[in-house]
This record gives structure tokens, sequence and C-alpha cells, in this order.
């Protein structure tokens, strides 16, 4: 684990400086980057089916997976090896294959909330009836909150992103190109949520152009004035505070948010990175819109302040109970979507590169839960637990990582023992908490201030980090 140094004072004035022009800043740009450390989380929304999206290739799971999964199995030709293991990834996902054998790529395997590392003999025995089994599993919204939050807590109102910014004292709330998700939540902070390219930042009808016309200029002197005034309550003082920042904000990055790839100002690096996914001047995907934004804000750093942030963007659809496989099981529904996330990823990795960030920046995905290994009789697949997750990045020691389940229906790692409930719905061997730990360890988070962001963390003993940084 890399511990960063005590900030200096000269990127404490770089901090301060982070609201003035982005023009002066530049020459801080290479010299902030040396300690200059970022999380990009790409949370997939439905529950993405893990099974298809890292596939053992070796003779006897394959023969395993590819029985249970029936219509459902990849056939092993199509598979994209990674490097000289037994595995291969869903072939939708080829954009990624180069990173791992750049070693910037790890596979997490089985991952998913738990209390306390657990075993089926002592889920079957408590069935649900203490905190060692967590609550509502197969639920989307409660596993949403469960993953997003670091928590076996479902009512938990703070996510570990929020946490993290608060514990760390990052000079930015977790900054999200993907709408209002959990992740982002503090006791007193939301994320700073911004809109995708060619989008307004700001108050309508408050911006720069729009404060020539006197009304106008007047309205926007009040509501500063407002902003301005203490309360005697800590949360009106926050809110205030939420709202000065905002307002600071949007004046600095408005322009910058709404540029699209090729207009005046824009940053050739990242368009040229973005380029296979950009049409007419548009960047043609969800995720690859988030994602162009993200590479952005991560160019002119500065202007957000400190030397640490936190980012959350976010792609939906995963709930693929019917016909998964749509028109193939190659390049259908799910391989849709899975190419999407492999081409947008591949995309960003290359504008960080191309920014000399790429050692500064992790990218990981979460997800509700994993899916049965056993298909549904809707030709999809239902909601499980256990899941394999993709992180990336420069200072990723690229492998895989974790247990592989063993593909067996009502075996160890299934929940189930009747026929009926033998699914392949595994619980998981690592947890979100050891997940988020490996990764907030990379950004300098002490052992104390990772006791207080992921408070079960301390069930796994010495267990805390999972390697791949």
């Amino acid at each position: 684990m890399h511990h960063h140094t005590p900030v200096s004072r000269r990127r404490l004035m770089a901090g301060a400086l982070g609201l003035g022009t982005l023009g002066a800043l530049a020459p801080l740009r290479s010299a902030l980057a040396a300690d200059f450390k970022a999380l990009v989380c790409v949370f997939l929304y439905g529950g993405n089916d893990g099974m298809n999206t890292v596939v053992p290739m070796d003779a006897t799971r394959y023969g395993d997976y590819a029985r249970v999964r029936a219509g459902l199995a990849l056939p092993q030709a199509s598979l994209g090896r990674l490097g000289n293991t037994d595995f291969g990834l869903h072939p939708a996902l080829a954009a990624l294959n180069p990173l791992y054998a750049a070693g910037r790529l790890a596979v997490q395997f089985n991952v998913g909330p738990l209390y306390a590392p657990l075993t089926k003999a002592q889920y079957r025995a408590d069935a649900g009836k203490t905190a060692l089994t967590p609550p509502s599993l197969f639920s989307h919204s409660d596993q949403q909150v469960l993953w997003e939050s670091a928590s076996t807590d479902a009512q938990s109102r703070t996510g570990w992103g929020g946490r993290s910014a608060q514990a760390l004292a990052l000079a930015s709330p977790v900054i999200s190109v993907g709408g209002n998700g959990h992740f982002g939540l503090s006791e007193l902070a939301v994320p700073l949520v911004l809109p995708g390219p060619g989008d307004g930042f700001g108050a309508a009808g408050l911006g720069a152009a729009d404060i020539g016309w006197k009304p106008n200029a007047l309205k926007l002197d009040a509501i500063k004035a407002l902003a301005a005034q203490t309360s005697d309550t800590d949360l009106a003082n926050a809110f205030q505070r939420q709202q000065q920042s905002a307002m600071a904000l949007s004046e600095q990055l408005g322009p910058l948010v709404k540029r699209k790839p090729g207009e005046a100002g824009s940053n050739a690096a990242i368009d040229n990175a973005f380029a296979p996914l950009i049409t007419n001047g548009n960047v043609s995907t969800r995720l690859g819109r988030q994602l162009y934004q993200a590479a952005k804000l991560l160019d002119v750093r500065a202007t957000l302040g400190g030397n640490r942030q936190i980012y959350f963007a976010q792609l939906g659809g995963f709930d693929t109970h019917g016909n998964q496989a749509g028109s193939d099981i190659v390049s259908g529904t799910h391989a849709a979507l899975l190419k999407e996330l492999g081409d947008a990823l591949a995309c960003f990795q290359a504008a960080l590169t191309a920014l000399g960030l790429a050692e500064s920046v992790t990218t990981f995905t979460q997800s509700d839960f994993g899916r049965t290994f056993k298909p549904n009789n809707s030709g999809g697949t239902d909601h499980a637990w256990g899941n394999h997750h993709l992180v990336l990045g420069g200072a990723v020691r690229g492998g895989l990582y974790g247990s592989y389940p063993t593909l067996a229906l009502g075996g160890p790692d299934d929940v189930g023992v009747d026929a009926w409930e033998q699914q392949g719905r595994w619980i998981p061997t690592r947890s979100v908490d050891q997940y988020a730990a490996t990764l907030l360890g990379w950004m300098g988070a002490t052992n104390a201030q990772l006791d207080q962001i992921l408070p079960n963390l301390t069930n796994f003993g010495s267990a805390r980090s999972l390697g791949f940084l």
C-alpha cells in the first residue's frame, strides 16, 4: 500500500487557488500530477451477469459452465483469454484485453456485501436471524445501497464514496457524472452532479451570458448574499457552504462541462482517445459521455481543488431476467451492455494515458449483485449475490484475485440446498469492505480512517487489502 506524504505548503496554495482561472493553473498541472490520485466508480445498475463477464476456459470448468448455462453459454472460441490464465473475457469486452496484457486490469472474483466471513453452513444456520446475513438479499434497491454504502445496513444514509470524501477531508465532494447516486452521500454533503457534454451547468438564466440583463444580475447578487449569511445550525451552514461552492463551480466549470468534442478549446488528446465513440461531434454512448466528462475534469483537476478526488459514473439496463442473449449470446442484449462498458473504459484509459494520469487514476466496477449461474425459463438470469468485478489503471497489479466459485449447483458456494433453490447464487468470499479498503488504501487512507469509513472491515481481521493495488 502506498501512503501519500503530508501535503506541502505549495500544494495547499495550489488547492486554495483552485477557483482561479483555468489557464493560470496550467503550469501547476504537471507538478500536481505526481501526488494526485483519483478513484472512478462505475456502477452497473440492475445486476451485471458476472458469470458471462469472466468465464473459465479450462476443459473441466468450461464443461461445468456450458452444461449449466446451456443457451446462455458463450462459445469457448469466442472468449478473449486473459494472458496465460484459464479465464477469458466476454468477446464484447475485447477492448479491455490489451489492458490485461499490459498488467493494468485486475479481476476480483466473488465479491459482495458481507458482515463477516461466511460459510454455507453458517449461512444456512443463521437464516437471517443475526447480522451475519446481510438484509434483503437478492433485492435491487437494498443491495444497491449495500454496495454503494459498503455496509450491511440497508437503511444506511451515506455512501462509502461520500464518507471517504468526508473522512479524508477532500477539497471537493464526490464528483458525479452519472446522477445523484447513494455512493456520493455523506452526513452533510451530496455529490457534485454534472451534466453531459453539450448541457448547461448552473442556475437557469443566471449564467455569465445572462447576467448582462439587470434583473438577472440583481437576482444573482441576492442569491449570493443569502448564501453568505451564517445560521445558528450546522445543517443550514453546510447547505449554504454547498450553495456558495456550487455557484463558484458553475461559473468556473460551466464552459468546460458544456464543451463537446472538436469544439473551440477542447483538449485534442481527450478527443483523440474517445475518437472510436465520437460521431458527428457527439460521444455516442451513455457511459462514453460520462467518462468523457470525467476525463475533462481530471485534466483541470486543480480547479476542483485538492490532490485526491472521487468520481461516480453509471450504466443501467443489467437486469436481464428475460431474453438475455437477444438475437445472439455473443452480440445480443447483455453483450451490447458489456460492449458499451468495455469500449468506454478503454477510451477513458487511453485519455488518462495521454494526459499523463494513467498511474494516478483507478477505475472500478460495482453492481447490485451477481446473477444466477442457472438460467431461468425466460432465457435470462435472476438475482444472486457474489459477483466478479473489474479494476483498471496504471497503479493496478494486473491479474486474477480472490476465489472463483465451485461451479456446482447446490455446491459449497451456492446458497441453495433443496432442488428448487439450487440456482448458483454464490456466497461472496470477499467483502465490499475489503474491496473498498484496497482502493482507499491506495488513495492514502490510514487504518484508522478505513475503520471509520468501513465499520465492518474489522470483522475481516488482517485481510484488509485484496492486493490488486
